[in-house]
């Protein structure tokens, strides 16, 4: 599902919202996230899951193409761990 889906079906499911809102009130949960995110902040959302971030530490990788060795810098990675409650749905439990 992409955003303009979920935006979509909310909207249908919802019709006493405008699209234009509904687009706004998705776009402003997801601009929250990013923006925790960025801060270094984690974001729980119960049953469905948890958005953290990573930190990868500098290390020497290796140019699969020429087999040379490239220093790879530190950097932050986005994770995300999944809920109880959808690990269970996903398996059918």
């Amino acid at each position: 599902m992409i955003r303009s889906e979920l935006i979509q079906k909310i909207a249908d499911e919802n019709p006493h919202l405008y699209q234009r809102d509904v687009e706004r009130i998705v776009n402003t949960i997801f601009d929250e996230i990013v923006e925790a995110m960025a801060r270094g902040d984690r974001v729980e959302l119960r049953g469905f899951g948890a958005f953290s971030v990573k930190k990868r530490d500098a290390r020497i990788g290796r140019n699969p193409r020429t087999g040379e060795s490239v220093k790879v810098e530190e950097k932050h990675v986005p994770f995300f761990k999944t809920g109880k409650l959808l690990r269970d749905r996903l398996n059918g439990k």
